[in-house]
C-alpha cells in the first residue's frame, strides 16, 4: 500500500525508483538484499516492507521479528556498504498507549504486542547497521488505495449493514499513504539522522473515523462507540499512540487526517 504510493510520488516527481515487492526480493534473506542493493546501486533504499498482520504476530512473533527486525537491519547494512541513505518505517505501536500526551521522539518506548517489538527491533537493527545513515520515520493508523485498510472496510461495511460498532478507547493519528509517502521522498532528500515522527495532523478515535467515513462517503449507517475489551483481539492496541515531534524544523508536516481522507475517497473512488 505505501510502497505504491511511493513509487508513484516518484516518478512524478522525476525520479527513477526501482520498486521490489516480496515476490522480487525477501528482505529476510541477507544474500539477496546485498545482491539487489548491489546491482542497482541506489541513492537511497526506503523500506516499506514489513509484517503487518498484529494479531497473527502474537503466535508467529520469531516470524515477525524475522521481517520486521532482522529483515530491516539487513536492508539497512546493505545500503551504508554501498553508500546509499536508507529511510525506514516504523509505527506508533513502539509505544504503549498510555500517555495522555503525544508522544515524541524522545519518549520512552514499551510496547505491548508482538507486532510492536518487531517494529522496535527493526528501529534497532537500522540504527545499528547504519549509524550514521538512516531515518527513523514513525508512523501510524496508515490507510491507502494500494490495499486493505480501515475506510475501505467501513465504507463496504456500511453499505451493507444498518449498524456498525466501533471501537472509541483508541485514539491515534489516521495517516493516509499518498500523503506519507510525499514526506517520505523528502526525508529522503533531506535526510534527518535518527527517529522522526511523521502522522496525519489531529487525532481521532477509530470511532470517530468511521463516523466521518460514513458521512464522507453519503451512508446511511449508524455508528455506535464499542470498547476494545469487547472484541477479543490477540493483540493489545496502544489506547493512546497521537504522535508529535520535537523535530519539526526537519520533519515534514502532514495535512489534517481528514483532508488526508478526503485525498484517500477522491483517489478511491475514482480508481474503483
Amino acid at each position: 500500500m505505501l510502497g505504491q504510493d511511493v513509487r508513484a510520488v516518484a516518478q512524478a516527481a522525476g525520479h527513477e525508483p526501482l520498486a521490489l515487492a516480496r515476490a522480487d526480493l525477501d528482505i529476510a534473506n541477507v544474500a539477496a538484499v546485498d545482491a539487489a542493493v548491489a546491482e542497482h546501486r541506489p541513492d537511497v533504499v526506503i523500506n516499506c516492507a514489513a509484517w503487518t498482520n498484529v494479531d497473527a504476530a502474537e503466535t508467529e512473533e520469531e516470524a515477525a521479528t524475522l521481517v520486521n527486525g532482522a529483515g530491516a537491519g539487513n536492508v539497512a547494512r546493505a545500503a551504508v556498504q554501498h553508500g546509499a541513505w536508507t529511510v525506514h518505517v516504523s509505527s506508533d505501536y513502539v509505544f504503549d498507549g498510555r500517555a495522555r500526551q503525544p508522544y515524541l521522539e524522545s519518549s520512552l518506548t514499551g510496547p505491548l504486542s508482538a507486532y510492536g517489538r518487531s517494529k522496535l527491533a527493526g528501529e534497532h537493527e537500522v540504527a545499528a547497521a547504519a549509524p550514521g545513515a538512516h531515518t527513523v520515520v514513525r508512523s501510524s493508523w496508515l490507510f491507502g488505495v494500494g490495499g486493505p485498510c480501515f475506510p475501505a472496510t467501513i465504507r463496504r461495511l456500511a453499505s451493507e449493514r444498518d449498524e456498525l460498532t466501533v471501537v472509541d478507547d483508541q485514539v491515534g493519528c489516521p495517516t493516509f499513504t499518498g500523503h506519507l509517502a510525499v514526506a517520505l521522498l523528502e526525508l529522503a532528500r533531506t535526510r534527518p539522522l535518527g527517529v522522526v515522527h511523521v502522522a496525519g495532523g489531529g487525532r481521532c478515535s477509530w470511532y470517530e473515523f468511521a463516523q466521518a467515513i460514513v458521512e464522507a462517503c453519503g451512508l446511511e449507517c449508524r455508528v455506535r462507540p464499542g470498547r476494545t475489551e469487547d472484541l477479543a483481539r490477540p493483540a493489545p492496541r496502544p489506547a493512546f499512540s497521537v504522535l508529535g515531534t520535537e523535530r519539526a524544523h526537519e520533519v515534514p508536516k502532514l495535512a489534517d487526517w481528514r483532508e488526508g481522507l478526503s485525498d484517500y475517497l477522491a483517489v478511491g473512488v475514482s480508481s474503483a
